[in-house]
């Protein structure tokens, strides 16, 4: 592995990166809608409407019922009404896996650009030609993708975790975020859905002439992230702290295997012809 090499791969494409109008959007438009739109109109409707709709009664008992006993549970279960419910139940669960699409839908983004961008510019084929083995470009390629959406996912949750206790601080008289649930969300969890985002987009990059094309593809890997926001939002899953870990061990697994596997498929002719 030549790290030297990889390093400079990333710092290029990082720099080709900071400097699209088309990246920008993404960065500004994701975690304003993700971190402050959404989260402001949910919180704010929950703390103010008078609860009277059955099926949402009937969605936060199926969440409550499908929590194991302990604290957490009992906790939610005392607090003094159900709006306070609805909102820590919102905050804690639904809007995480809410969240998660700052990270996947910019990995995807900036990922699908990668070699797409090289074809585009007519710089992929010096890079091909370049002493350095396919392993190290794709990895090049991940680094200069997954460096800035991590920066840009803490920023988001510092922003989000603000307009979230600056909401509720008066109705909880506490501070609902940074929690276990959250850390291992942005710390953890993200990460490596990012990670699998950029390999997977990164993969499509190569195999198609046209950002419009990679995206079409890479949009597939958002589909189980929309799933998982069904589910915590009708109550059939609830993501714990202790799921959350054990799914991004599956996770990180599938991509260790995913980096592997894309070295296999690609080499410099494949590369070459798909320029073409």
């Amino acid at each position: 592995m030549n790290k030297q090499a990889i390093w400079a791969i990333a710092q290029k494409d990082i720099r080709g990166i900071t400097s699209n109008s088309q990246v920008w959007i993404g960065f500004i438009v994701t975690p304003l809608l993700f971190c402050i739109l959404l989260p402001v109109g949910l919180i704010l409707a929950a703390k103010y409407m008078v609860v009277a709709d059955q099926d949402l009664s009937a969605i936060l008992y199926k969440i409550l019922k499908n929590l194991p006993n302990g604290e957490l549970k009992h906790s939610i279960q005392m607090l003094p009404s159900i709006n306070h419910q609805i909102i820590f139940v919102g905050i804690n669960f639904f809007l995480g896996s809410l969240f998660l699409m700052v990270p996947c839908l910019n990995s995807m983004m900036i990922a699908t650009n990668s070699f797409v961008g090289e074809k585009e510019r007519r710089t992929l084929e010096s890079l091909l030609f370049a002493p350095i083995t396919v392993k190290d470009l794709f990895i090049g390629k991940v680094l200069a993708a997954f460096i800035p959406v991590m920066a840009l996912t803490a920023g988001s949750f510092i922003i989000f975790a603000i307009v979230a206790d600056a909401l509720t601080y008066s109705m909880f008289e506490k501070l609902l975020l940074p929690n276990t649930n959250w850390f291992l969300l942005i710390f953890w969890l993200s990460p490596i859905i990012s990670l699998l985002t950029i390999l997977f987009s990164v993969m499509v990059s190569a195999k198609v002439q046209s950002f419009q094309a990679a995206q079409q593809f890479g949009g597939v890997i958002i589909l189980p992230i929309i799933l998982l926001i069904i589910s915590q939002a009708s109550g059939f899953l609830i993501l714990q702290p202790l799921a959350v870990f054990l799914i991004g061990i599956g996770l990180l697994i599938v991509c260790i295997l995913f980096l592997w596997q894309i070295t296999k498929w690609n080499n410099r002719n494949i590369l070459f012809e798909k320029q073409l």
